[in-house]
């Protein structure tokens, strides 16, 4: 685990997160992007739930650096094909990334500004399948996240000690009216 800068998910809240996530049938086979992944615990851990893939984004070099020693330990002790780690941060990443993404993870650090938050989702928005689900850990006292803003609509939020999690999905489109 990284020494400073990151903070890790606590074990309660992320056996509650799995634990909704298989409920919900969000991990078979899902294209996960775990952003501000610190140790990169969330993406792996669902790589070894199933999903087909994970891109875990850390800017930090010594937290890449962690990252990149844990998918390999993950890969060898399971022989999971492991997802790509991407040395960037988070909002360039989103700017040149492709492909779309059917779960997302994002824990950026406490004092991520609000309109940084907002700008992040905006930018995630075009990233994500129709049935994405979206997952925000942030601090139990922040600033609900601003799902609006990027097309997308709350699911459910649930506090954890000093923690909350926010789940989201992408707004349907209208359908046009038929003539």
């Amino acid at each position: 685990m990284p020494s400073t800068g990151t903070r890790p998910t606590s074990d309660r809240v992320r056996e509650s997160l799995f634990g909704a996530l298989e409920s919900a049938d969000a991990l078979a086979g899902a294209r996960v992007l775990d952003l501000y992944a610190g140790s990169g615990a969330l993406g792996l851990e669902s790589l070894s739930r199933g999903a087909a893939s994970v891109d875990l984004v850390e800017k930090g070099r010594q937290a890449a650096a962690i990252v990149r020693r844990n998918a390999a330990t993950v890969a060898k002790a399971g022989g999971i094909a492991i997802g790509r780690v991407h040395e960037s941060a988070v909002h360039p990443f989103l700017l040149r990334a492709a492909g779309t993404f059917d779960l997302v993870f994002s824990d950026p650090p406490y004092d991520i500004a609000d309109d940084a938050m907002t700008a992040d989702l905006v930018a995630l928005a075009p990233l994500l399948s129709a049935d994405a689900i979206v997952v925000v850990e942030r601090a139990k006292r922040a600033t609900p996240p601003d799902f609006a803003a990027a097309g997308m609509r709350l699911l459910r939020d649930k506090a954890y000690g000093d923690t909350t999690l926010w789940w989201a999905e992408p707004q349907p489109a209208v359908e046009s009216q038929s003539r």
